[in-house]
């Protein structure tokens, strides 16, 4: 099969790495072009993946037509603020023969809709998608350094799912499958928040015992909102799930957790993003986290609080004592 990864960041470079790895025949489309020039001289992304070189199976395209054009699955690997944008630009590219495959880990602002979600929202009008969510503890860094991986393809149609499964899985990485896509979403887009709070715990050295609570009642924040929804309870003792929360958590690739250190260290969040090139999903995801769990009626005391330190500038340290302050209960 010929496969095209969209989205020239550090994830999609790494997909892409992999799987021309595994001499599939890929090829990268990026969106900026000086990119997307350097990976064509020197067969390296040296902004978002300094060091790691594509192999000749990689092609690299800044064109959407030419990139999608002859492949039989597209992995979407763009932010979430992106991706309406991107998908409505591909879409005319696009049949009901391709499989597309989410690699993003968000919810869109305003609508509040997963990425499947909005992927249905925008093809459905011209054909029925056919679509998987591929998610997991999978820092792009370590994928592109051949380091072993476990992820988690989850799709409503488990044949579809097996189907990229046995694609993307080699020798480095492992695919399991699963038919909750909603639940892995949710845990893949809120566990980023997570991090914020833990980074935001870490810049203001309390410690290991402060970032385990942080993990765990985090997690079961995550997991009740998302059984609400319709989610398996299952999934979040999984891969996209716990796996994903505590890697994100304590790992020192974690874009999430280097900006919530950063926060608690004091310096406020425009000032931190300034100094980024890469998205750190977590900050817009914990506006909408939080606004998902308004809207469901869900209590989500460490996602709330979140959401106050990084949109109404509450003092991280006062946040962090509320969340001890609140009324006893059992776990």
């Amino acid at each position: 099969m010929r496969t095209c990864v969209i989205g020239g960041g550090s994830w999609g470079s790494a997909f892409a790495l992999h799987l021309g790895r595994k001499n599939i025949d890929t090829r990268l489309w990026i969106r900026e072009k000086d990119i997307y020039e350097d990976a064509v001289r020197f067969r390296e992304n040296k902004i978002f993946l300094p060091g790691a070189m594509f192999p000749s199976s990689v092609s690299f395209f800044n064109d959407e037509k030419e990139a999608i054009e002859s492949s039989e699955i597209v992995f979407i690997a763009v932010p979430s603020k992106f991706c309406r944008n991107v998908y409505t630009k591909i879409q005319p590219y696009l049949t009901s023969k391709h499989i597309i495959v989410s690699l993003t880990k968000g919810i869109e602002d305003g609508t509040l809709k997963r990425m499947s979600e909005v992927i249905g929202e925008v093809f459905s009008s011209h054909f029925t998608p056919r679509i998987a969510v591929l998610s997991g503890p999978s820092f792009a860094r370590e994928v592109a350094a051949a380091h072993p991986t476990a992820v988690v393809v989850a799709s409503k149609d488990i044949s579809l799912a097996k189907e990229v499964q046995h694609f993307v899985s080699g020798s480095n990485l492992r695919a399991y499958t699963s038919e909750d896509i909603l639940g892995i979403e949710i845990a893949g887009a809120l566990k980023n928040v997570i991090a914020i709070a833990a980074g935001i715990s870490d810049g203001l050295q309390f410690g290991d015992n402060s970032r385990a609570a942080l993990i765990t009642r985090g997690l079961a924040e995550i997991a009740r909102l998302g059984i609400t929804l319709g989610a398996k309870r299952e999934t979040f003792s999984g891969l996209a799930g716990v796996g994903d929360l505590v890697l994100t958590c304590t790992g020192q690739l974690s874009r999430n957790h280097y900006v919530g250190t950063e926060i608690g260290r004091g310096k406020r969040l425009e000032k931190v993003v300034s100094h980024m090139n890469m998205v750190a999903e977590g900050i817009t995801t914990t506006l909408s986290g939080f606004q998902l769990a308004q809207r469901e009626g869900i209590e989500m005391p460490i996602h709330e609080q979140a959401y106050l330190v990084l949109y109404k500038d509450k003092d991280p340290r006062t946040a962090l004592q509320d969340l001890m302050a609140r009324k006893l209960k059992n776990e």
